[in-house]
């Protein structure tokens, strides 16, 4: 989870354990520490393979875009098969488009009242239920 907003990533995982998810869930509060996590030291991504990872993506971090995680993310070989949620409060069309272009899965405008968010995030389980997760590649 790449989440800047500490109340938010709090709710997402509380939301997201109430859901009956067990996985582990890895914080991040900025792109450079997440990317770092998923393409290792090296940078070249190698550091996932073997991993099946689901990214939850906000886009208004303190370091970089979202768009600019999710541009590097689809274009790694390693990692361009991870299924990513943009979970974020920008609606705006073109960004929407662009995160869809790059090859987001879903893309989840964070509702403003803590029991819609909270609500929104409980109905991401039908979707991590039958969502196949593939493993990075070698």
């Amino acid at each position: 989870m790449i989440e800047d907003d500490e109340g938010h990533a709090r709710l997402i995982e509380k939301n997201i354990r109430r859901t009956g998810l067990t996985n582990d869930i890895v914080p991040f509060a900025d792109g450079t520490s997440a990317l770092a996590y998923l393409f290792g030291p090296d940078g070249s991504g190698r550091a996932s393979m073997g991993r099946a990872l689901l990214i939850l993506l906000d886009l208004n971090l303190p370091d970089m875009t979202g768009i600019d995680i999710l541009a590097r993310l689809k274009a790694n070989p390693h990692t361009r098969r991870f299924p990513v949620v943009v979970l974020t409060t920008t609606d705006d069309r073109q960004d929407i488009r662009r995160c869809y272009d790059i090859g987001a899965n879903v893309y989840i405008t964070k509702p403003v009242n803590y029991d819609s968010f909270a609500a929104a995030i409980r109905k991401l389980e039908l979707l991590f239920s039958v969502m196949q997760i593939p493993e990075a590649e070698a």
